[in-house]
């Protein structure tokens, strides 16, 4: 039995996957993470707009390839804080804003309306 657990581990390792014992080594990672992966291919239309952008500018007689790293290692640091907001705000579904808004008036108006009570105050129903 602990051969073949050792093969699915060797197997494992022999595709390039690292399999985590627990969450403290995942905590750890996080911290150390170096490579990134960017899958657009459900997102065509930034897809076309980043290969359009290598494109151009890889349009040049001397130099070396420009790359989407080059333009991501360029373009991070020109984030402002106010940028980090909006992606912060475009990662939340529609329950979770609804959610942020409840917390907020029980904060604002030191109640602990339920998520109900808060829609129906809301809506005037």
């Amino acid at each position: 039995m602990n051969e073949e657990s050792n093969k699915e581990v060797n197997e494992v390792s022999k595709r390039g996957r690292k399999k985590r014992e627990n969450s403290q080594e995942e905590v750890m990672n996080e911290d150390q993470q170096y490579k990134f992966f960017v899958d657009l291919r459900h997102d065509k239309e930034v897809l076309e707009q980043i290969l359009k952008m290598l494109k151009d500018v890889n349009n040049k007689p001397y130099g070396k390839e420009i790359t989407f790293k080059d333009l991501a290692v360029y373009a991070v640091p020109k984030l402002l804080s106010k940028d980090l907001e909006k992606i912060q705000e475009s990662s939340l579904n529609e329950m979770e804003r609804v959610q942020r808004l409840l917390d907020e008036h029980n904060e604002k108006n030191k109640t602990n309306l339920s998520l109900g009570e808060f829609l129906v105050k809301k809506l005037n129903i």
